[in-house]
């Protein structure tokens, strides 16, 4: 007989599904968690659950591991506030109507390093390719990490400009394009 401590239980792999209204409060906990370590999103919103449904969103998923909401990630119609649509549009001779936005993308922190990030816009590209639109996004300049996993997925940096959020608060944002359909 041996007095070795009893295996973990397995691990399962991330899984992406659509998010639901019962996931709301999961996500905005998880929100809190990446806020108060990355600062994201900047500002933070007075109504978490708002801002997670904004209104022109099509569908958002969430990622799963091991039973725990640990991501999440928006497809949105273009609106008047996204730059990266308009710049698509300027490129391609498209409408930016022929866009849909990646938006409120978040990995908690303690689950990072499993490739959630990448399944999660993997996912909200495939929806938008379904829907016949060309995936784009903006970011903030600062936000070095969500730059990179979009370069890595192979996205294209349109442009880095400045956007008016408030009348005390302008920032730089970075505009992708997701690559063309394989």
């Amino acid at each position: 007989m041996s007095d070795s401590a009893p295996a973990a239980p397995p691990v399962h792999p991330p899984s992406v599904r659509t998010r639901n209204d019962h996931d709301l409060d999961a996500c905005t906990r998880v929100l809190a968690a990446v806020h108060e370590q990355d600062g994201y999103p900047v500002n933070w919103p007075e109504h978490p659950r708002t801002w997670l449904t904004p209104a022109p969103l099509v569908a958002a998923w969430v990622a799963e591991l091991d039973g725990r909401v640990v991501g999440h990630i928006g497809l949105s119609r273009a609106d008047a506030t996204d730059a990266a649509p308009a710049l698509w549009a300027a490129r391609t001779g498209a409408g930016a109507e022929t866009t849909a936005v990646v938006n409120r993308l978040f990995v908690s922190p303690a689950a990072r390093g499993d490739g959630i990030g990448a399944l999660l816009m993997a996912r909200a590209t495939a929806e938008a390719r379904a829907r016949d639109l060309h995936p784009v996004l903006d970011v903030v300049e600062s936000d070095a990490a969500a730059a990179t996993l979009y370069e890595r997925l192979g996205w294209h940096h349109l442009a880095t400009l400045e956007q008016r959020w408030s009348p005390e608060q302008t920032v730089k944002v970075r505009c992708y394009a997701a690559p063309a359909a394989p």
